[in-house]
Formats: C-alpha cells, sequence, structure tokens
C-alpha cells in the first residue's frame, strides 16, 4: 500500500487495487469515523456522484474502506473551490473543511471530487442515514 497521510488524526493508504483505507485515530476518532461514514451514505443514498463510496466499514478498528475520487489538486481558483463545495448543498451536506486538501480530480471523466467529510454536517434530517 501506498501512504497518503499519517497524522495523529488519521493514516490513509491507497491500496494496489486503488481503493482507499483510512483509519481513524487521536481525539474523537469514534465520533469523527462514525460522521465520515454517515454522510457518505446520506451523499450515496442521494445520488452525490463526487464524493467517495464506501465499500467496507469496520467500527472494531475505526477504519473505512472507499473507492478512490482521483489524484489531489494543487491549484484551484478560490470561486471554482467555493461553487464545488457548494454542490453539496442540493445533496443535504455542508462540508465543513472546505480546503484545498479535500478536493480531488477524477481523470476519468474530467470531474473535480471531494473527499474526507469526518467534519461535514449532514443539513436534512440526519434520522434517514443511520449508521449500522
Amino acid at each position: 500500500m501506498h501512504e497518503i497521510k499519517d497524522t495523529a488524526r488519521a493514516l490513509v493508504r491507497i491500496g494496489y487495487d486503488g481503493r482507499v483505507h483510512k483509519t481513524f485515530r487521536g481525539h474523537q476518532a469514534r465520533e469523527r469515523f462514525e460522521n465520515e461514514v454517515r454522510v457518505l451514505r446520506h451523499l450515496e443514498a442521494r445520488g452525490c456522484d463526487f464524493v467517495p463510496r464506501l465499500l467496507t466499514v469496520e467500527p472494531e478498528n475505526l477504519k473505512i474502506i472507499t473507492t478512490n475520487c482521483g489524484s489531489r489538486v494543487d491549484q484551484l481558483g478560490a470561486e471554482h473551490m467555493k461553487a464545488l463545495f457548494a454542490e453539496l448543498a442540493p445533496f443535504g451536506v455542508r462540508h465543513d473543511d472546505a480546503e484545498m486538501r479535500n478536493v480531488t480530480y477524477r481523470t476519468t471523466d474530467g470531474r473535480f471530487c471531494l473527499i474526507d467529510f469526518e467534519f461535514a454536517t449532514i443539513l436534512d434530517d440526519p434520522a434517514l442515514t443511520p449508521l449500522r
């Protein structure tokens, strides 16, 4: 596996099959893990196609495995970035960490995507997306 991020909050690796393995750790790891799972399930249920898809959830290890949404973006205009994060609103989500590090580019369709939803907020009824 290729290590992408190793911080006090998370370890992120990309497997040889392209899947993203994220293990939560540090302060409020369980809460951040549960929130990211909840938000990604919410977005998938609403058909949002520019975020990762959950493939595996391991609550006992605070680990998720997701699809890969492309490569990190180094440059993006402020207005374009603001518009990209605003695209989540019709899906009932606010990212709450709208930084360049959470933007990727998917070359297969030329789409900018968003990642890292551990601090995101579901704007509509959270009871619609229970954590199983």
